[in-house]
């Protein structure tokens, strides 16, 4: 993995760092309807991925990787949510397209970007950045990833980061 390619969001940042608590939040789904991360504290940690957007080439490459990895996140009692403004029908229709996922997609539609906005991940043009943040059980962030919208997140790392929180 070259230097440039990770680049971890740092104090300057306007959204949280690692060791903050998590902003909680409620966002509606393509799957499960509306979801609360607070509910997975004391339950499971949370893989939250922010991308910039549903039907985009490099996004068709990591949301299908995510699902591959299923099991794995399980295996580290794992849920996986996955975050853009995109709307709820958008990721419907995308969800299909991609032959159905087993994790939710999350509209952060309206209010426009909020969620990405409290993470600090909001680009000026309106969607979110690609970040990763690692949530443990006690709601806290442990691992935060931000990647060149044109780069994909390094989902080995992540894994070994979530393999240190057992």
């Amino acid at each position: 993995m070259s230097g440039d390619k990770v680049q971890h969001i740092d104090r300057d940042c306007k959204g949280p760092s690692v060791n903050d608590p998590a902003p909680d939040f409620t966002l509606p789904t393509h799957n499960e309807g509306e979801l609360n991360l607070a509910w997975y504290q004391g339950r499971k940690n949370v893989v939250l991925a922010f991308y910039p957007g549903d039907w985009t080439p490099v996004c068709a490459n990591q949301i299908p990787q995510y699902e591959k990895l299923a099991d794995r996140f399980e295996e580290h009692d794992c849920q996986l949510l996955c975050v853009s403004v995109d709307s709820v029908p958008c990721h419907k229709a995308w969800a299909r397209s991609l032959g159905g996922l087993s994790f939710p997609l999350m509209s952060d539609y309206y209010p426009h970007g909020a969620v990405a906005e409290k993470y600090g991940v909001l680009t000026e043009r309106g969607y979110s950045g690609r970040a990763v943040f690692l949530i443990d059980k006690k709601g806290i962030i442990r691992y935060i990833e931000h990647v060149n919208l044109a780069q994909l997140p390094d989902n080995e790392r992540l894994l070994e980061e979530l393999a240190k929180l057992q």
